[in-house]
């Protein structure tokens, strides 16, 4: 029951005055549909420069790897931004940091869809990046403000549209492309961030009282030099080829700067990430989990793709335009969606850990089929729908097993670092998909051979082999318990001061 005020006004008599936790009814029945609508076009929006990476270089009159920065600029934005929103929406100032934030993408979307210079293209994307960050807050807001069952089944819808959210952008984008050119494209960006700010400003609620609001700035700084060097490696990957001495230098200073943060987090007062609470078992074989598998995951969307636009000269492929192309992301996004859905009744009959396990499986399959049936399109597409579907109940299982031992006014941290560790996940297995094909281009050839095509999915499948064994091992364990000592289902004092529901 909403809590009500009364207060006196000038004339003596009593007045009713709205609370924080209160909002009006067309708001909250606006909350569920907006949460998952902003998580599914800041996903979008962020996966805007991978089909259009091409059309950058020939308008703009740049090389494909300064191309490529639309959409490596983006990644790296979203990866800093995501922790330390994530920390700013465990704090009482959420709302204005969800509406701040997607100012924030709005803007960067015009300067992407205005015809200026490259320089302020990659301005307008690294501005997109920031709103990846936004996943995260979606599901605090879900948790704080819905009923228990009903927050669990829109924060594994929230999971499933900021992944499906690829797919969605993908065809679109190709298809403006063709039919307007590059900055078309980008315009579709404008409308939807608009939308979504319009939908946050109309429906976000205040969180709960006597949250702090305090940033751990050192451990930002820190943990955001550190990922930008792991994401440049990851996306950079001529680094690799022609400067191995470089990268090899690299990755051990972002190694090193990690193991820092992690040491000062553990004794910061105010934590960007409660580490305690990520070194948690269950949570720490999610973190692992949702990083092996996102390498897996991405690597095939890489290959299929990729595969895809071949031309037949190349003695394999099926020479797909940009949009067609895109296309063959459909069936990824529809059976996402559908495995989304499906997602809360199976994990409530076998446990989230295990379904993680058979999702794992299910991607794997995906693999094998591609690895030995692709030079039919058919299988290919079958290949992509049983991708979606693995990855949108994957995506959909892994809240409820990080949430299970995480107290309900950290929900945003723990999940930014868990979107963290998959959009590290999702540039390295595109990083990995990229070298393997390199590797497989014989000298003087501009395509790789299709042997290296069956090279990278074996990879892909080792990596969701990896993926079920670690989360079967996180189902065997016992029931999760959280830090407080306290069964999954139930609250800490302070999580009854703050629930919303009053």
């Amino acid at each position: 029951m909403e809590q009500r005020q009364e207060t006196g006004g000038p004339d003596g008599r009593q007045r009713v005055s709205r609370t924080a936790a209160e909002r009006p009814e067309n708001s909250s029945v606006l909350l569920v549909p907006s949460l998952v609508f902003i998580a599914l076009v800041v996903a979008a929006v962020g996966s805007l420069g991978a089909p259009l990476i091409t059309s950058v270089a020939t308008t703009l009159h740049v090389s494909l790897a300064s191309a490529q920065w639309t959409l490596t600029i983006t990644l790296l934005t979203g990866a800093i931004a995501t922790p330390v929103l994530g920390r700013l929406g465990a704090g009482p100032h959420r709302r204005g940091t969800i509406l701040v934030t997607l100012g924030v993408v709005v803007a960067g979307s015009v300067l992407t869809a205005l015809p200026l210079p490259f320089a302020w293209l990659l301005v307008g994307r690294a501005a997109q990046g920031v709103g990846l960050g936004l996943t995260a807050l979606m599901m605090g807001v879900a948790r704080d403000h819905l009923p228990e069952d009903r927050a669990v089944s829109t924060i594994a819808l929230v999971s499933v549209a900021s992944t499906i959210g690829i797919g969605v952008g993908y065809p679109l984008a190709g298809l403006l492309t063709e039919l307007g050119g590059l900055r078309a494209a980008y315009g579709l960006g404008v409308v939807v961030t608009a939308v979504a700010l319009v939908a946050a400003l109309r429906s976000m609620p205040v969180p709960p009282e006597g949250r702090s609001a305090r940033v751990d700035v050192p451990g930002a700084l820190l943990l955001a030099a550190g990922l930008l060097l792991v994401l440049l490696l990851a996306s950079e990957t001529s680094l690799w080829n022609r400067h191995l001495g470089l990268a090899v230098a690299l990755a051990v200073v972002a190694v090193l700067l990690l193991g820092v943060w992690t040491a000062y987090e553990r004794h910061a007062k105010a934590p960007l990430v409660d580490v305690r609470l990520i070194r948690h078992p269950a949570v720490a074989g999610a973190n692992a989990a949702m990083f092996v598998g996102g390498i897996g995951m991405y690597l095939l969307v890489t290959l299929i793709t990729r595969y895809a636009q071949t031309p037949h000269g190349a003695g394999y492929g099926f020479g797909l335009s940009t949009f067609v192309a895109g296309l063959v992301l459909v069936p990824f996004s529809l059976m996402g969606f559908v495995s989304g859905k499906l997602t809360p009744r199976l994990r409530d009959r076998i446990g989230g850990p295990a379904l993680l396990a058979a999702t794992a499986i299910v991607v794997l399959g995906a693999f094998a089929l591609f690895a030995v049936a692709r030079s039919n399109l058919t299988a290919v597409l079958v290949s992509m729908a049983i991708l979606g579907f693995g990855v949108g109940s994957f995506s959909a299982a892994m809240p409820a097993v990080i949430l299970a031992v995480t107290p309900k006014s950290e929900t945003s941290s723990a999940m930014s670092f868990n979107q963290v560790v998959r959009s590290v996940g999702f540039s390295i297995g595109s990083a990995v998909g990229g070298l393997m094909l390199a590797a497989g281009t014989p000298a003087g050839e501009l395509f790789p051979t299709d042997d290296a095509y069956t090279s990278a999915a074996c990879i892909g499948m080792a990596a969701m082999a990896v993926t079920a064994i670690t989360c079967i091992t996180l189902a065997r364990r016992p029931g999760p318990r959280n830090d407080t000592g306290t069964t999954p289902g139930a609250r800490r004092p302070e999580d009854h001061a703050g629930s919303g529901h009053r």
